[in-house]
């Protein structure tokens, strides 16, 4: 059995799984370019789920099985793989934790006006006249209620906000008080202080928050996208910013990454960015390479016990 890495992990991670895993053969490159000419002995791919083409998958004559180690999967060449009848499998569940850490890092950062003191305390202003305000009985809509948003919800509930949540289904889900559809939702927009969005990127989410609605949201809310940054057109966001439609927007991901230097959000005052780090921690490989190796087990047993299988056709 081959296994081909399109990416080169750290030491540690490579060791290990030659360690444990004697009988399969791993080979490790630094990046796809490198990794071609193997492509067509390999059973199994590993990806970070950004570089493979069409034109892989077809060389890739004996491939089974790609492991995605991130959850986003709108770069891969899914119908090409569908057609071959490849099994596809993530890291679903290993961002739910520093995600939903990151987001209630912002949310407090905008409740307790950390920026604003961090700005005094550069220039040695005491003042004790900031509108701060609390977490505690506000209300909170995820928009997109899977492992991160009920994680996020959960914690939310710790500090006693209302959680409400949309998925594709609107059927319940853990730490949710109530949950809408992607189709029937805009008419909570006005009553949410904290609006998350967590949707991945497909045809259907695509460029799905329009002007109306951020018209809808309350002039003190406040937006967070930590999902994909097609989301919304980024014209819309910076109106809602320059118009002061929402109290703040918080943006980790965008359209184009890494964010150019000379692009307007950089200036906004009422947007702030991170570069797209809400999932990046020690723990992120360890947690992707736990998932793989639980797949890997139940691939040599010829089992059917795979965690996080993709639906092709659906992207997630």
């Amino acid at each position: 059995m081959k296994v081909v890495f399109t990416f080169q992990p750290r030491e540690v991670f490579a060791e290990d799984l030659v360690r444990h895993y004697p009988e399969v053969e791993f080979s490790f490159f630094k990046k796809i370019g490198e990794a071609e000419h193997a492509l067509h002995q390999a059973e199994i791919i590993v990806t970070m789920g950004e570089d493979l083409t069409d034109r892989h998958i077809e060389i890739s004559s004996s491939l089974k099985w790609i492991m995605v180690t991130s959850a986003g999967l709108e770069k891969m060449p899914l119908k090409a793989i569908g057609k071959r009848g490849i099994l596809v499998t993530n890291a679903k569940g290993i961002h739910k934790i520093p995600m939903a850490e990151f987001t209630f890092g912002l949310m407090l950062q905008h409740a307790k006006q950390f920026q604003t003191v961090l700005k005094q305390e550069e220039q040695g202003i005491w003042s004790r006249r900031l509108p701060t305000s609390e977490l505690n009985g506000s209300t909170l809509l995820v928009l997109g209620a899977g492992a991160i948003g009920s994680e996020i919800a959960r914690i939310g509930k710790a500090f006693n906000m209302k959680t409400t949540g949309v998925n594709s289904t609107g059927k319940s889900v853990e730490h949710f008080d109530r949950m809408f559809t992607l189709g029937d939702y805009e008419g909570f927009l006005q009553q949410a202080d904290y609006i998350v969005a967590i949707l991945p990127s497909t045809g259907d989410t695509r460029y799905i928050l329009k002007e109306d609605h951020f018209d809808g949201m309350k002039n003190s809310a406040v937006f967070i996208n930590i999902g994909r940054g097609d989301l919304v057109e980024e014209s819309i966001l910076l109106e809602a910013a320059r118009e002061k439609k929402i109290g703040q927007i918080f943006l980790d991901v965008f359209e184009v990454e890494p964010l150019p230097a000379d692009h307007p959000f950089w200036q906004e005052e009422g947007i702030t960015i991170t570069p797209h780090m809400s999932s990046i921690t020690k723990m992120y490989m360890p947690r992707a390479f736990d998932i793989f190796k639980k797949n890997l087990e139940a691939y040599s047993n010829k089992s059917e016990d795979f965690i996080n299988i993709i639906d092709t056709e659906r992207g997630y």
